[in-house]
């Protein structure tokens, strides 16, 4: 697991940058199903991206974990949402997702930090 989301982040920006070069088409349409399915509309975009991490604690995965936490910091989560929403991942997804709970908290710290 990551020692530090913004560094994750940070490594997987320039290879995402060339497939999004090399695969502009799929890129594309990957964006206009992203820009889709996290605008706000009866759910909220904050709602959203506690669907989004959730779904990425169940799935183990780390980048997800990174760039979801990161706009959910971006958004105004608190502390208690997120623990809210880790609460039903866990309960959802057992041991493996508290493991991962626990990831999120870590992504959740480091990107409120003003640094």
């Amino acid at each position: 697991m990551s020692n530090s989301y913004k560094e994750l982040i940070q490594h997987l920006n320039p290879p995402l940058g060339a497939f999004r070069k090399e695969s502009a088409e799929v890129m594309t349409g990957f964006d206009a199903m992203s820009k889709a399915a996290m605008t706000a509309g009866v759910i909220s975009a904050l709602d959203k991206e506690l669907i989004a991490t959730a779904i990425a604690v169940s799935t183990r995965c780390e980048g997800c974990i990174a760039y979801h936490v990161r706009a959910l910091v971006r958004l105004g989560a608190t502390r208690e949402q997120i623990n809210e929403m880790l609460s039903v991942a866990v309960y959802m997804g057992g041991g493996p997702s508290l493991m991962y709970a626990g990831e999120v908290l870590h992504a959740f710290d480091e990107f409120s930090t003003k640094a």
